[in-house]
């Protein structure tokens, strides 16, 4: 792929089964292109097999980028395009074991090509944008309690005490349908592109996560701090939490990556 761009990414990532959950259902993909976050529904083995094949098609799509096999403008589409492939593929597996009906996961990916941000999510996992002091949501949350706060029926506040905020509207789920959110917008050097499982903002305010983001510069540490606060807060369910920064490139033009991930 060819280099024009002046920016870099720097990305970390770390996931936690959480404070009651005696296994993590949630699965990272942190790649050079692709960064997602994948949150298996549907049972203990049921949600890792779903979040598994969603980190597996991400992979594939990855390789295919990496590989120049898409074209710049095939991109979005392809990111888009993993919704049903990984639906398809969940689909053959239930098909093949009824048992594994109603598994299900939700996506939230982001497609990195050196200066654009393209996103593609189903679910209720969150991508966030911090800018120049300003944390912005970049997703919508695809769950019922949305969709009454949507509507007015509630408010924030109740929003956030709501006792079904854990059911979903839509999701990547056997015997359904899959559309996915798509986006798409120009990165600045330092931006901060955060990608979290439900399980974060279940328990930390924007407000708090914005501070973390705003106070502490290596990226290493602000997974670890946002991860700490969501387990001292009691952390119900699981807690993955993708964090990649956005800087100058190198004056030779070569863009360069360092990646860390841990369980």
């Amino acid at each position: 792929m060819a280099n024009t761009s002046k920016l870099r990414l720097t990305a970390v990532s770390r996931t936690h089964p959480g404070c009651l959950r005696a296994y993590n259902q949630d699965a990272v993909h942190l790649g050079e292109h692709v960064l997602a976050v994948a949150d298996g529904m549907g049972g203990h083995a049921h949600g890792e097999v779903a979040s598994a094949v969603a980190v597996e098609v991400l992979d594939e799509l990855e390789t295919a980028v990496a590989h120049e096999k898409i074209a710049e403008n095939d991109k979005t589409g392809a990111l888009a395009a993993v919704v049903g492939e990984v639906l398809r593929r969940l689909n053959d597996l239930a098909a093949r074991d009824s048992g594994l009906y109603g598994m299900g996961t939700t996506i939230t990916a982001l497609l990195w090509n050196g200066a654009t941000v393209t996103g593609a999510h189903i679910g209720d996992s969150r991508a966030y944008r911090w800018r120049a002091g300003e944390l912005v949501q970049l997703t919508r949350d695809h769950t019922f309690v949305q969709s009454l706060l949507d509507g007015g029926r509630i408010t924030a506040e109740e929003a956030a005490v709501h006792p079904r905020q854990n059911l979903l509207a839509r999701a990547v789920q056997t015997g359904g349908s899959a559309e996915p959110d798509v986006f798409s917008h120009r990165a600045r050097a330092g931006d901060r592109y955060l990608i979290c499982s439900d399980g974060l903002p279940r328990v930390l305010t924007d407000e708090t996560i914005a501070g973390v983001l705003s106070d502490v510069v290596v990226p290493a540490d602000a997974v670890d701090q946002l991860i700490d606060l969501a387990l001292r807060g009691g952390a119900p369910d699981n807690v993955s939490v993708l964090l990649a920064d956005v800087a100058d490139a190198p004056r030779s033009g070569h863009r360069k990556y360092f990646w860390r991930q841990s369980g």
